[in-house]
C-alpha cells in the first residue's frame, strides 16, 4: 500500500561524508561541496589538511573517534577569501544618553572538499625518521660527556 523509500537513492546521496573541527566549530563535510569557514593564514588554490575528523561515515561504516579518528583526513583547496554579510551592533544605556552603533563583517575563507580519506599514509616513512632520531641522539650524547 505505501510506498517505502529506495535506499539505493538514499545511500548515494550520503555515501561518504564527515564531521570536522576546525576554526572553534563543527563541519559536516561532503566531498565536491565548498564551505565557508574563518579566515585561514592561506593562499588561493592551497592545499589544507584537516586532521581533526569527529566521525567519518562510508558506505557501510560509521567510524566514530575518541575523540578524533585516528589516520582521517580531509583535502580542502581555498577557493577564495571573503566577507560575510554585516551585522549591526547597537549599544545603548539607558538615562545616559549614551547610544554607539556599530557595524561588523566577518573574515570568511571558502573552502572546496576535495576527498576524505581514512587510512594509514606512509607509516613505514614516519617510523624510519623516528629510528633516525634515535640513532643521532645517542651519538650527540657520547661526544658531549
Amino acid at each position: 500500500m505505501t510506498n517505502s523509500k529506495n535506499p539505493t537513492n538514499n545511500s548515494k546521496v550520503n555515501e561518504l561524508y564527515a564531521i570536522a573541527e576546525t576554526s572553534g566549530q563543527q563541519f559536516w563535510f561532503e566531498e565536491n561541496k565548498y564551505y565557508d569557514i574563518d579566515r585561514l593564514n592561506a593562499k588561493e588554490k592551497d592545499k589544507i589538511t584537516l586532521e581533526n575528523v569527529l566521525l567519518l561515515k562510508d558506505k557501510n561504516t560509521i567510524t566514530i573517534g575518541k575523540p578524533y579518528v585516528k589516520d582521517a583526513k580531509i583535502e580542502l583547496e581555498v577557493v577564495s577569501h571573503r566577507r560575510d554579510k554585516k551585522i549591526l551592533v547597537y549599544k545603548m544605556r539607558p538615562k545616559k544618553k549614551t547610544r554607539r552603533k556599530m557595524g561588523h563583517r566577518q573574515e570568511l575563507t571558502r573552502v572546496m572538499v576535495k576527498s576524505i580519506t581514512l587510512g594509514k599514509s606512509s607509516p613505514k616513512s614516519s617510523a624510519k625518521k623516528d629510528t633516525v632520531k634515535k640513532e643521532t641522539k645517542p651519538k650527540s650524547e657520547k661526544s658531549t660527556i
